[in-house]
C-alpha cells in the first residue's frame, strides 16, 4: 500500500490495485485515513479523457483536482504554420461538439483585423446564425443524453442521439461533413446552401420540437434523476463569477448573461428570443436551462429561414474571396465551373488573385483582436495576433470548458463520490476544447 503525506491526517492511502480487503483493513487502522483515487482518464463518465484526482474520506470527497492534457492536439500552435483560411480547419476541431462556434469566433476575429465585418453579406450572416443554432441544439442533446446515461437513464441516451443524427444529417448535406465542417470562412462561407436545404430544415423543426417533450416526460418527474441532480453540485452566481464560469451553468444561477444579447454578432440583435434562466444553481437547473435553450434555438432557426434572401455568401473583394467559389456537383461538392472558366479564360487579374490566394493566402494588417461568441458551454473567444503576414502570428482560444472545469472542486468537495458524476455532467466539458 503506497502512502503519502496528508495535511489533515497521518497519511493517505493511494489505491494502486491492491485487494479490497487490504484497503478496508488499512482504513480501519486509522479513522482519519484518506484514500486518493483516480477517476479517469478512461472512465466513461468523465466526458472525454479527463482525469480527476479525488481524495476521499469514506464516501465523502475531501479534495478534487483536474488532470488535463490527455487530448492535447496543438491546434493553436498549428495555426501559426497555416494561412488564415487554413486555420479554420484546425480551430473547428477544438470543441468538437460545437465546430461552427469555433469557426465563427475565429473568422469574426480575422474579419475584424481585415476591417471587413461590415462587408459580410447578409445571407452569409443569416446562414451562420442558423447553423450555429442547429449546432447548439445538437450539442445540448449530447449533454443531456450523456448525463442521463451516466445517472442510469439509458433511454435518454438513445433519444438524444436519435435527434442529434437528424441534425448531423442536415449539416452533412449543407457542408459535406457531419462534424469539423470548416464551412465558415473569413469573409463569409465556403459555399451557399444546397437548393433544398431551407425546405428540409423547415420540415425538421417541428420534428425536433415535438421530440423535446420526451425529455420532460422522462426526466422532469423521474424520482431517481431528481434525487441525483436536485441540490447537487451547487454553485451560485458569486462562485461562477469568481472563476469565470459562463454559459448554462451561470444562467442556472439566475444571471441572464448571454453574448448574443450583451455583445451581438452576426446580426443576433435582429432576432427575437429569450435567455432562459433558473435560480436553483444545481445540476437539475442546468439541465432545465439547456432544454429551454433548445426551444429558443428552434425559434431563431425559424426566423433565419424567414430572413433568407438570394445573394452572395462571400465578400466581393477578390483578394479575400477564395475559397468560396464552390458548387455542388456529382460528388456532392466541387469546384464552380463558371469560376474556373472566368479565371482561366477571361480574366488574368482574377487568375493572379486565385494563384496568390492558393499558394500563400491573403495578408492581414498587423494588430490583435479578441472576438467571442456564445457557444453551448459559454463564452468561446478567439485572440488573434497578426504581424501583417499571410499566417497568424498567434492564435489562442478562450474555451469555456477549460474555464468551467475550474469550478469542479467547488461543486464536489464536501459531497459524495457518486455526486461527482452528476457534477461533471452538469458542467458538460468537452476535452477537445480544454486541451486544444
Amino acid at each position: 500500500m503506497a502512502k503519502a503525506d496528508a495535511p489533515d491526517g497521518p497519511y493517505v492511502d493511494v489505491g494502486m490495485g491492491e485487494s479490497w480487503e487490504d484497503v478496508v483493513a488499512s482504513v480501519r487502522e486509522n479513522s482519519q485515513e484518506r484514500i486518493v483515487v483516480n477517476l479517469g482518464p478512461q472512465h466513461p463518465s468523465t466526458h472525454g479523457v479527463l482525469r480527476l484526482i479525488l481524495e476521499l474520506e469514506g464516501e465523502t470527497v475531501i479534495e478534487a483536482r483536474c488532470g488535463i492534457g490527455y487530448l492535447h492536439t496543438g491546434i493553436e500552435k498549428n495555426c501559426e504554420y497555416r494561412t488564415w483560411s487554413q486555420g479554420v480547419t484546425f480551430v473547428t476541431r477544438a470543441d468538437y461538439l460545437a465546430p461552427m462556434f469555433n469557426e465563427a469566433a475565429y473568422c469574426l476575429g480575422v474579419e475584424a483585423l481585415l476591417d471587413a465585418t461590415a462587408q459580410i453579406p447578409e445571407r452569409a450572416n443569416v446562414i451562420r446564425v442558423m447553423l450555429m443554432e442547429l449546432g447548439r441544439i445538437s450539442s445540448h442533446l449530447v449533454a443531456i443524453a450523456t448525463a442521463g446515461m451516466e445517472l442510469g437513464a439509458i433511454t435518454v441516451m438513445t433519444f438524444g442521439f436519435r435527434e442529434r443524427e437528424l441534425i448531423l444529417d442536415m449539416l452533412e448535406a449543407i457542408t459535406g461533413n457531419r462534424m469539423n465542417h470548416a464551412y465558415i470562412r473569413p469573409g463569409g462561407l465556403v459555399s451557399d446552401l444546397p437548393p433544398d436545404a431551407a425546405e428540409r430544415i423547415r420540415e425538421l423543426l417541428p420534428v425536433l420540437r415535438s421530440r423535446l417533450k420526451d425529455y420532460h416526460r422522462m426526466l422532469d418527474g423521474n424520482p431517481i434523476f431528481l434525487g441525483r441532480t436536485r441540490d447537487v453540485a451547487f454553485l451560485d452566481t458569486a462562485g461562477c463569477l469568481a472563476v469565470g464560469v459562463t454559459g448554462p451553468v451561470l444562467r442556472a444561477t439566475g444571471l441572464p448573461h448571454d453574448l448574443r444579447k450583451s455583445q451581438p454578432y452576426c446580426g443576433y440583435q435582429d432576432y427575437d428570443f429569450e435567455v432562459p434562466t433558473r435560480t436553483e444553481a444545481d445540476a437539475f437547473s442546468r439541465y432545465r436551462v439547456r432544454v429551454d435553450e433548445m426551444y429558443e434555438s428552434l425559434r431563431i432557426v425559424e426566423q433565419c429561414l424567414d430572413r433568407l434572401r438570394p445573394g452572395p455568401v462571400m465578400v466581393e473583394d477578390p483578394k479575400i474571396a477564395w475559397p468560396a467559389r464552390l458548387s455542388l456537383g456529382g460528388d456532392g461538392q466541387g469546384i464552380d465551373l463558371e469560376h474556373v472558366r472566368h479565371i482561366m479564360a477571361e480574366s488574368m487579374e482574377a487568375l493572379i488573385y486565385h494563384f496568390k490566394l492558393v499558394t500563400e493566402g491573403f495578408r492581414v494588417p498587423a494588430g490583435q483582436v479578441y472576438t467571442a461568441v456564445e457557444s453551448p458551454r459559454g463564452e468561446l473567444g478567439a485572440h488573434l495576433v497578426s504581424d501583417e503576414g499571410t499566417r497568424p502570428y498567434r492564435v489562442h482560444l478562450r474555451d469555456p470548458s477549460f474555464t468551467n472545469l475550474q469550478a469542479l472542486p467547488a461543486l464536489v468537495e464536501g459531497g459524495l463520490l457518486a455526486d461527482v458524476i452528476a457534477a461533471v455532467s452538469s458542467l458538460d466539458p468537452v476535452l477537445g476544447g480544454v486541451d486544444r
